[in-house]
């Protein structure tokens, strides 16, 4: 079901209900680190241009009709947000209106060093930030094929949700970015979506890593992997394709997935993709 609601200057359509659509769309929730999924009255080929924040955001054709799919950030505080609709005849402001949501609190104990670096490790870590940011906040303004469902990237025990605030050693550090999944080590771990391998590597806190870019801004990363497959950047893959097995490497307390979604550079709860 479809209904329209007067935001601004521009009258939008809001997905009340995306189940009927028979390809893949995330969950609707306008929450901090939730994504808001709203329909465009626009028609033809060309991909609506969507700005939030300054940043372009994914937009989807489906069944003839355009969706913007909007990353909130883990940041944002309650209240009405404007994003942009670019048109020929200027930029159609919309407004996104953001509940409040409180996320648990998680603690974990891990090794000492993956608390308080010392500055050898503190260059690596300077080192690779760039590398594993550069991969999840970059737009390309390429179209892959949604499938009907997302392919959830490897089968086990939800062990960590998104948003949590992590307090690891008795430290508060950020909130958790993304879901972890915990498994056997060497279980399958696979690729969520067609896209483009943006970014592979061993890193301190991840691990072993693969980064994958599914256009317009919607990337997800796998990290702890024991191992990744004879990939390399800029190697395409498919929904399903393996990328490598579940692991403990990097910043763990066992084996398990990590999973980030990112969306128009803000980390959103995969659980949403999961629907």
């Amino acid at each position: 079901m479809i209904k329209t609601i007067k935001y601004g200057l521009l009258a939008l359509s809001v997905v009340v209900s995306v189940n009927a659509l028979a390809q893949f769309t995330p969950k609707d929730s306008r929450v901090p680190g939730g994504v808001a999924v709203i329909e465009l009255p626009q028609r033809g080929d060309s991909p609506p241009h969507v700005f939030f924040q300054k940043k372009r955001v994914y937009t989807a054709k489906q069944e003839g009709r355009w969706f913007a799919w909007v990353g909130l950030p883990l940041s944002l505080k309650p209240g009405s947000y404007q994003a942009f609709w670019k048109t020929k005849e200027g930029n159609k402001p919309f407004a996104i209106q953001v509940k409040g949501k409180k996320y648990e609190e998680q603690r974990l104990t891990v090794k000492k060093k993956h608390v308080n670096p010392d500055p050898e490790q503190l260059a690596r870590i300077r080192k690779e930030t760039p590398i594993i940011r550069g991969g999840m906040d970059t737009f390309r303004p390429v179209v892959y094929a949604l499938p009907e469902k997302l392919v959830q990237p490897t089968q086990g025990r939800i062990s960590s949700s998104f948003g949590l605030r992590r307090v690891f050693n008795g430290q508060p550090r950020r909130p958790h970015s993304g879901m972890d999944i915990a498994a056997p080590t060497g279980t399958p771990v696979l690729s969520a979506l067609n896209g483009k391998v943006v970014a592979i590597g061993d890193y301190y806190f991840n691990g072993k890593t693969v980064i994958v870019d599914h256009g317009q801004g919607l990337t997800t990363l796998y990290c702890h992997l024991s191992r990744t497959e004879d990939l390399k950047v800029g190697d395409k893959v498919s929904a399903g394709q393996q990328l490598g097995d579940v692991g403990a490497t990097g910043r763990v307390t066992g084996p398990h997935l990590h999973w980030t979604v990112t969306l128009n550079g803000a980390r959103v709860d995969p659980a949403l993709f999961l629907n």
